[in-house]
């Protein structure tokens, strides 16, 4: 019976577990042989989602900046439905109200040049200026200048709703999910990843499915393996309860330097969640496995300066005040895209990692890619570009011996 063990219960090592699991249930492809049933065992070292995914603002879009960006986000809209209908029975339900990519005079002419990588693809999409923006949401106020690229098949997962029901699913498929099971280590035996060490003794398998976000690097330099990977704080705020529905999409505000979305709390309860970069601060380095998202935090003039920036776009945030600050990190590699695939240098791993601020936006697509790797499959799209090789050891140990701040990392929301 081949084992998979992934580190890391987030939403990219649930959506893992969630495809695995699925496969061995026959809802979907059977791996290679198809013939024998695999286990799967999920370690999270505290409870699940209590990262990043929990902290997370769960835009999505599809209109990014790359082929495999793109192709990528298009199968996690796709999955995001079937996910939708799959796990209503548990509370969650895929948010498809739009996402709104917002832009100034001087922004757009950059997302302008990628148009014609969108037409090629197929990939649907409007443009808008803000009397258009104005007349189809009443409660947004864009500036003269600004033009909206609108995916009207982008949207927002909640985190509280998703994580959960995800978990759920996964157990019921099978999943052993072992939370509160620190991952110290990986077990490599004849120069091949065989398992791993927790702090309650070691877990051997047959591939281990690394997702555990900011801490990646910090494991695989156990291995002797370097990753160019930074992160930076992140900072979401949830506003008190509005006295009306504000009738928005999501929006990845680039010209406010943050992002702003609905919030879902309950029924009958209308608030707004967004979120912001802190461009001054530097990267937080996370070297020690045992490092908790509760230890950072963010400066008091956070909250203002998002209201002084997002206030002008949606009167209807005046009166109001952030109720609810959550703080984590975002994950960028040396080039912006994400780190998917196996590593030569170790058999038996495989490494999801530096989704920047679209972790929730690349889970369903990263669960399936990373699923169909461990499984020894094709994966259903070209994931190259993603490839853990594409780094050189000299542009690694460059980018690794630098510090640097939010401002000069790369800005890629959701």
């Amino acid at each position: 019976m081949p084992k998979f063990i992934i580190i890391g219960g987030g939403v990219i090592g649930l959506n893992t577990a969630y495809q695995l699991a699925r496969t061995e249930a026959g809802e979907t492809p059977a791996i290679p042989g198809g013939k024998r049933p695999a286990k799967v065992v999920l370690l999270e070292k505290g409870q699940v989602g209590d990262g990043s995914s929990s902290r997370a603002g769960g835009i999505i879009t599809g209109l990014l900046w790359t082929e495999a960006g793109v192709l990528a986000r298009r199968t996690s809209l796709r999955l995001y439905r079937e996910l939708s209908a799959d796990l209503e029975q548990y509370g969650y339900r895929f948010q498809d109200v739009g996402c709104l990519n917002l832009f100034d005079s001087s922004l757009w002419p950059e997302r302008e040049a990628l148009l014609p990588l969108y037409d090629r693809l197929d990939f649907s999409y409007e443009i808008l200026d803000a009397g258009q923006m104005r007349r189809r949401w009443p409660d947004l106020a864009p500036e003269a200048d600004h033009i909206g690229l609108y995916d009207a098949l982008g949207g927002y997962s909640e985190p509280h709703e998703f994580v959960p029901a995800l978990a759920r699913r996964c157990r019921d498929l099978g999943v052993e999910i072992r939370e509160n099971a620190r991952v110290n280590g990986l077990q490599i035996e004849n120069g091949r990843a065989t398992g791993v060490r927790t702090d309650m003794g070691t877990v051997a398998g047959d591939v281990v499915i690394c997702t555990v976000h900011a801490w990646t690097r910090a494991l695989m330099a156990q291995c002797g393996l370097r990753l160019p990977i930074k992160s930076f704080v992140h900072q979401r705020y949830i506003t008190s309860e509005l006295p009306a529905r504000v009738a928005i999409p999501a929006i990845n505000a680039n010209p406010q330097g943050g992002y702003i979305r609905p919030a879902r709390l309950g029924s009958g309860d209308f608030r707004l969640l967004a979120g912001g970069e802190t461009e001054e601060r530097s990267e937080q380095p996370v070297d020690d496995l045992a490092f908790h998202m509760s230890a950072l935090s963010a400066p008091d003039s956070v909250r203002a300066r998002l209201s002084a920036n997002l206030t002008p776009l949606i009167p209807k945030l005046a009166g109001s005040r952030w109720e609810t600050e959550q703080v984590g990190l975002i994950s960028f590699s040396l080039d912006g895209e994400p780190i998917l695939g196996s590593l030569p240098q170790l058999p038996g791993l495989v490494v999801g990692a530096a989704f920047h601020s679209g972790g929730f936006a690349y889970s369903p697509v990263a669960g399936l890619l990373l699923a169909q790797l461990a499984a020894g499959e094709e994966p259903s799209v070209d994931v190259s570009a993603f490839s853990p090789e594409r780094f050189s050891v000299a542009d690694t140990d460059a980018y690794l011996s630098t510090t640097v701040t939010q401002a000069h990392a790369f800005r890629r929301r959701h």
